[in-house]
């Protein structure tokens, strides 16, 4: 293993307490560098941007700064791509109401019922104008969402296919550059909700060629702030949510009303002065980039092993279903689902509160999905969601307390 995590664990203070953290799908950890530059921004520049004098110039280049940080994190191709608001499901209802100038009655949008209902719901509230969803859904038996079972939804008049790119509640990776050029070869765009998929491994939006893809930043080790990724030619076309002289060419402020919140903004380059660091501990030289890439390269390899060994542990029980792919692989991240037999997983996350080991227990608003595999009832399912940080010896407390409630 070539992840530090001795340097991994020293960036996130909270993990110095009593408190194993298994419930990161829901909010991760905060490193420290974020925290810093928050404080920074707000000690020494918290002033309104656009002024000329130069506080408030300094201000704007720090926001600005973080928005080149994210284009790179991201590998978007401009920093103007880079959209900046409070959380995912906003950007994503956000979106929908820009973009409902562009639509007409007939109009179809295929959206998934694997999704958190953040990239169905504006979707879906979209009918009123006469906008047609069709919906692509998960084999119940499989757990999969098939690309062919996506193929005859299809049509001349379809626009968008609006899909995760992991299920929070399967942690199933899905092929979103493939789902992608499907979707350009039928002529219309591809919205992808990444907040499952970003803590996880490095996005890359040029090189799927997403039209739009959004996550939350404290889902990634970041304040509780997010991002959209839209191509430049399509942030041109939207309609402004900003006041009336913000034009169609001012992109992206005319996406983020009231502007951006300025601190959090700048705490999100935190996180990739951090991936930098990381990947070059792992001797990547070149870009920062480069060194990215190369730090969720062991980030994925690490969470494989810790995944694998909470999987293992389920197999072998008799009284457990795994709601997902069974294994650890390339096809799956650390967000591990299941239900034990005869038993309420809201009862058995309570249960294991007093050994300072923090799961959750639900639908994780992934309601449709929990509909679809009749998982609802007894408290939905019990989720261990990892992240890098957690270690093969926390796994071994979880599975210590798991055996001392079942």
């Amino acid at each position: 293993m070539s992840l530090d995590l001795d340097f991994v664990r020293s960036q996130f203070p909270a993990l110095a307490g009593e408190w194993t953290f298994f419930d990161n799908a829901g909010g991760s950890q905060i490193l420290k560098r974020s925290v810093d530059r928050i404080s920074d921004f707000l000690l020494t520049r918290n002033v309104q941007t656009g002024g000329s004098y130069d506080v408030s110039v300094k201000a704007r280049e720090a926001v600005e700064d973080s928005r080149r940080a994210v284009a790179t994190l991201i590998n978007a191709s401009r920093p103007e791509e880079i959209v900046m608001g409070p959380t995912t499901t906003a950007m994503l209802q956000n979106l929908a109401r820009a973009m409902a100038s562009q639509l007409s009655a007939g109009d179809e949008i295929i959206v998934t019922n694997a999704d958190h209902e953040s990239n169905i719901g504006p979707w879906v509230g979209l009918e009123k104008m006469g906008i047609v969803i069709k919906t692509w859904k998960v084999n119940t038996e499989t757990f999969e969402l098939s690309i062919d079972d996506l193929l005859p939804l299809f049509s001349p008049r379809t626009k968008l296919v609006c899909v995760t790119h992991v299920s929070n509640l399967l942690g199933t990776i899905n092929p979103i550059a493939e789902i992608a050029r499907i979707t350009h070869e039928h002529g219309a765009r591809i919205v992808v909700d990444a907040v499952a998929y970003a803590p996880h491994g490095a996005v890359d939006v040029t090189g799927w060629d997403v039209d739009y893809y959004a996550f939350s930043f404290y889902k990634v080790f970041g304040p509780h702030h997010a991002v959209m990724y839209g191509k430049y030619k399509h942030l041109l076309e939207l309609d402004t949510l900003y006041h009336y002289f913000y034009g169609k060419d001012k992109v992206p402020q005319k996406l983020e009303p009231g502007n951006v919140n300025y601190e959090l903004s700048c705490g999100a380059a935190g996180m990739v002065d951090y991936l930098i660091e990381l990947g070059g501990k792992s001797d990547a030289s070149g870009s920062d980039r480069a060194k990215i890439v190369a730090a969720f390269a062991d980030i994925a390899a690490h969470e494989q092993l810790i995944g694998e060994r909470l999987l293992a542990y389920l197999r072998q029980r008799n009284d457990c279903r795994i709601i997902g792919r069974t294994a650890a692989s390339d096809g799956r991240v650390p967000t591990i689902s299941f239900k034990v037999s005869g038993r309420d997983s809201g009862e058995i996350a309570k249960s294991i509160d007093p050994y300072k080991v923090a799961v959750r227990f639900g639908d994780f608003h992934a309601r449709r999905l929990a509909e679809a595999l009749d998982i609802t009832a007894n408290g939905g399912v019990v989720r261990v969601s990892m992240a890098h940080y957690n270690t093969l010896g926390e796994v071994d407390k979880l599975i210590a307390a798991l055996d001392a409630v079942l």
